[in-house]
């Protein structure tokens, strides 16, 4: 069927389907936050990073407590969450779905992977995936070559010079901050905000589906010294650490990059430092989201679009001695979702989802039918009735080995067979791994038994 016959068809479908709370949903707007731990949000209980625009986000739509990326670095993630596998990229992306069925499809900014800083300095494409758009646009920066306060905060390097600093590719680039004078508008999450604000006024009056990539927090964390201001370091609280918490964790379960291995846990107050300047972008993406509500608002679209706000995966800013991502814990897998639908009540939930189950809801709720080669789930259930459960359990992939989390219990398990179990009820910080704890293993042993069941779902 031609691209032409397929859009003709989902527009007939579209005027003839009696009217829904999904059918009336004419445009999709995504946007993606770049290494956005769920932790870090005003609507996710954190008391000291200021987000009023994700905040006021939340009030409207369903806020999703316990979502899971599928990949926990950048590039399998966005690709599992456009083409809704839990690996790999088979079948129809999601903007390739929507664009035969009639919808203009735009990327602005970071969507699919691209190197960051590299990639932003550049302007270019990374591994973007044309046949995903009818337009993109690309953000540009100077990122850590910004002129100003320069750090680099594990070798303790404090400088405004723009010789010698870590940037793309360098091994210390992702302990870089950099506080400058200026209004913020030379920043590729400004650009992102003005671009998308330019398409929802372009396109307003046909149906689109707009993602929309803010690059902030990721590395390096770049924004206008009076973000910087509002979080001073020396206020900051940094993530508890029991004395031995490692002992417990598998060879195949520490992070890549520690305090120690990094040198960062020679200065503590450099730690510090690290939260006030991931605050400083996290509260800096919010106000450039919070541009693009409000052209949602006065171009009175807000009645016609689902919007959705996720990031890829989480992060580590010194949990148990951890920084960044790549692993199976719980600062990393578990994600911010927020889903605003037009006609659906705002409310929390605690079922458990994945990104994955982004596409074939956005689908349901264009009535447009999910392709074959979609793993995920339909999320609108949830969203009428926020008790709802789709799945027992999330999975999570990371180098050969598997996270599974369920309603209770955390379940890692590594290439090699080594494995932790952590009840997330009573431990939600994962201190004690109860694996090799004889009480729980009849635990254990279930919840081997669901992975097992899962990946099999996963071919």
């Amino acid at each position: 069927m031609s691209l032409q016959l397929r859009s003709l068809l989902a527009t007939i479908f579209l005027v003839i389907a009696p009217a829904s709370a999904e059918t009336q949903i004419k445009n999709v707007l995504l946007i993606v936050s770049d290494d956005l731990k769920a932790s870090s949000l005003g609507c996710y209980g954190n008391t000291v990073c200021e987000t009023p625009n994700l905040d006021r986000l939340a009030k409207r739509g369903m806020v999703f407590e316990r979502t899971y990326c599928q990949g926990t670095w950048c590039a399998p993630s966005r690709i599992s969450f456009m083409h809704s596998r839990y690996e790999g990229s088979k079948g129809t992306n999601m903007g390739e779905h929507f664009r035969a069925n009639g919808i203009h499809s735009a990327r602005v900014g970071k969507i699919y992977h691209m190197r960051v800083p590299g990639d932003i300095i550049a302007g270019t494409d990374g591994n973007d995936i044309p046949s995903t758009w009818d337009e993109k646009f690309n953000t540009k920066g100077q990122e850590a070559h910004t002129p100003g306060d320069y750090a680099c905060l594990n070798l303790n390097i404090f400088t405004k010079e723009l010789e010698g600093r870590q940037s793309t590719r360098m091994p210390h680039r992702m302990f870089v901050s950099v506080e400058y004078e200026g209004d913020g508008s030379d920043q590729p999450d400004w650009q992102a905000a003005d671009k998308t604000i330019a398409l929802l006024k372009e396109h307003k009056e046909k149906s689109f589906f707009i993602a929309t990539g803010f690059v902030r927090p990721h590395y390096p964390s770049v924004a206008p010294a009076q973000y910087f201001q509002r979080y001073p370091f020396d206020k900051m609280p940094i993530p508890r650490v029991l004395k031995g918490d490692l002992k417990d964790i598998p060879n195949s379960g520490l992070g890549k990059t520690t305090s120690q291995k990094s040198g960062i846990a020679k200065w503590p107050s450099n730690i510090q430092r690290m939260w006030s300047a991931y605050y400083a972008t996290v509260t800096y993406m919010d106000e450039q989201l919070g541009k693009v509500l409000d052209e949602l608002d006065r171009l009175k679209l807000t009645d016609s679009t689902a919007i959705v706000f996720i990031s890829d995966h989480g992060y580590h800013l010194g949990e148990h001695h951890f920084w960044q991502k790549s692993n199976l814990h719980e600062e990393v897998t578990r994600v911010p979702m927020i889903i605003s639908v037009p006609g659906m009540k705002p409310g929390r939930t605690n079922s458990v989802t994945e990104l994955m189950d982004i596409y074939p809801t956005l689908s349901s709720l264009l009535g447009i039918p999910a392709p074959e080669s979609v793993q995920g789930k339909n999320l609108v259930p949830v969203l009428k009735n926020p008790e709802a459960k789709v799945r027992k359990a999330a999975l999570s992939f990371n180098r050969g080995g598997h996270g599974l989390r369920s309603d209770r219990w955390a379940y890692l398990r590594y290439k090699n067979g080594d494995d932790e179990l952590y009840d997330m009820e009573k431990d939600p910080e994962q201190f004690h791994n109860l694996a090799k704890n004889k009480e729980f293993t009849a635990i254990r042993n279930e919840m081997q038994s669901l992975l097992k069941e899962r990946l099999r779902d996963v071919k």
